[in-house]
C-alpha cells in the first residue's frame, strides 16, 4: 500500500469528487455512505464538511449521525454505564438504522428517511420528521463502529487511528471505550476492506491509504 499525506480541505474535495462519481453510477438509486471512526477520529465532522461541497455539484444530501439511532438508555446501560463490550455490540440501534435510513436508501426504496430516531439525552424518541431524499442523492451515516453487522453500504470511508492516537486523542472520560475499538481493529479489521481509508492520527495531517507501493 501507498500512504498519500494530503491537506483536511483537500480531502474533502476528494472524496467529494469520488462519491458524486459513484452516485452517478448509482442512479436511480440513493447512494448510502458509511464515514466510520472512534469518536476521536472526527468522523460525524467529516460527514458534515462534505455536506455543502455535495450539494454544490448538484447532489441532494443528507447527513444521519448513529449516535441519533442509540438504543434507550435501559438497554445501552443493562451492564453499566461504562462496559465497553456493550458499546461494541450493542449501543446502537442497527434494526432502526436499516429500516428508517438505509433500506428506504436502497435500491427500490421509497427514498423517505428518517434523520434521526432517538435522543439520548432525554432518553425519549426524537420525534423528527420523514425526509425525501431523491433518487441520485447521497445519504451520509457517521459514527464508530459501523461495520461487522452486515448494514448495507455502497461506498465506504475509514477514519483509521493507531492505538497510542486513538489513546491520545480520546477524553480521559472515554478511555473505557478502548477495548471497544481494540476489539473492532482485531474482528472487524475495518482498515481492510474499506472502499476508502484515512489515517488520522493528526487531524491536520491526514493521509489516503491507497493499494500498490510501499507503507
Amino acid at each position: 500500500m501507498r500512504i498519500r499525506p494530503i491537506s483536511p480541505e483537500l480531502l474533502v474535495d476528494e472524496l467529494t469528487g469520488r462519491l458524486v462519481d459513484a452516485a452517478a453510477t448509482a442512479e436511480p438509486a440513493r447512494l448510502r455512505v458509511a464515514v466510520d471512526g472512534a469518536p476521536a477520529a472526527g468522523p460525524d465532522e467529516l460527514a458534515a464538511a462534505l455536506v455543502d461541497p455535495l450539494r454544490a455539484r448538484g447532489r441532494p444530501v443528507l447527513h444521519v449521525r448513529a449516535t441519533d439511532f442509540l438504543r434507550p438508555a435501559s438497554l445501552r446501560f443493562e451492564l453499566g454505564r461504562t462496559n465497553p463490550d456493550a458499546y461494541y455490540e450493542s449501543w446502537v440501534d442497527e434494526t432502526g438504522l436499516r429500516r428508517e435510513v438505509l433500506d428506504p436508501a436502497g435500491p427500490g426504496g421509497t427514498g423517505r428517511l428518517l434523520p434521526s430516531l432517538w435522543d439520548a439525552d432525554a432518553d425519549r424518541a426524537s420525534r423528527a420528521r420523514y425526509v425525501d431524499l431523491p433518487p441520485g442523492g447521497v445519504v451520509l451515516v457517521s459514527g464508530a463502529l459501523l461495520f461487522g453487522g452486515g448494514l448495507p453500504f455502497d461506498v465506504t470511508v475509514h477514519l483509521a487511528l493507531s492505538p497510542a492516537a486513538l489513546r491520545r486523542r480520546t477524553e480521559a472520560a472515554g478511555h473505557w471505550t478502548l477495548p471497544a475499538f481494540d476489539r473492532y481493529a482485531e474482528e472487524v479489521v475495518p482498515a481492510s476492506f474499506a472502499d476508502v481509508v484515512v489515517r488520522a492520527d493528526d487531524p491536520r495531517h491526514p493521509a489516503l491509504v491507497e493499494p500498490g507501493g510501499d507503507a
